[in-house]
């Protein structure tokens, strides 16, 4: 069995591909609604995410925006799920990339070798769906220049994720709780 023939990679495939059929389906301005309802959603996020950022005065909020923005999704439900990931993936890349700070002097083998583990232990643990943020995380505790030691920019990323997931989260729990006062709309009804 190849790693497409996999079952459940290809009912989440068809049900992605579904999703998309649909939304392409809709006529031009339904299809700017909805459009128009996930631009809201996803800068209603990132800007409370970065004002709390500031706020706290973290080393740099954008990295709270940016991860709103990410998880940002058509559903309640689906931006609860991608914000699991993602906070698992942050986790788990900040403590490779602490340890490839800490253990690889900047050299790129290390770099290879602490987004390689931090993929890995993603699939270990049973969450690959987190791999790939995972791996983001390491590259950017190992390549984006920061202030302070290795451990407080570890702490601070995964902080700035938590929050930007936080405030996505928030956001399309209103969104939902409107839809569904306004337009009667399940969490699913967008």
């Amino acid at each position: 069995m190849t790693p497409s023939d996999h079952p459940a990679r290809t009912k989440r495939a068809s049900a992605g591909e579904s999703l998309f059929a649909f939304l392409k389906s809709l006529p031009f301005g339904e299809r700017l609604v909805e459009g128009g309802l996930m631009a809201l959603q996803a800068v209603a996020g990132a800007s409370l995410a970065f004002g709390i950022g500031q706020a706290l005065h973290t080393e740099q909020a954008f990295w709270a925006a940016i991860t709103a923005i990410a998880v940002s999704q058509h559903s309640y439900i689906d931006t609860r799920k991608l914000s699991r990931d993602q906070f698992i993936g942050a986790m788990v890349g900040g403590l490779c990339g602490l340890a490839g700070a800490t253990l690889g002097d900047g050299y790129f083998a290390a770099y290879a070798a602490t987004v390689a583990a931090a993929i890995v232990i993603c699939w270990i643990v049973n969450v690959g769906s987190a791999a790939r943020l995972g791996g983001i995380t390491a590259t950017i505790m190992l390549l984006v220049p920061g202030i302070g030691p290795a451990w407080d920019r570890a702490i601070l990323r995964l902080g700035e994720v938590t929050l930007g997931t936080v405030c996505a989260l928030l956001v399309a729990w209103l969104m939902s709780v409107v839809e569904k006062r306004v337009f009667g709309a399940g969490d699913d009804g967008r």
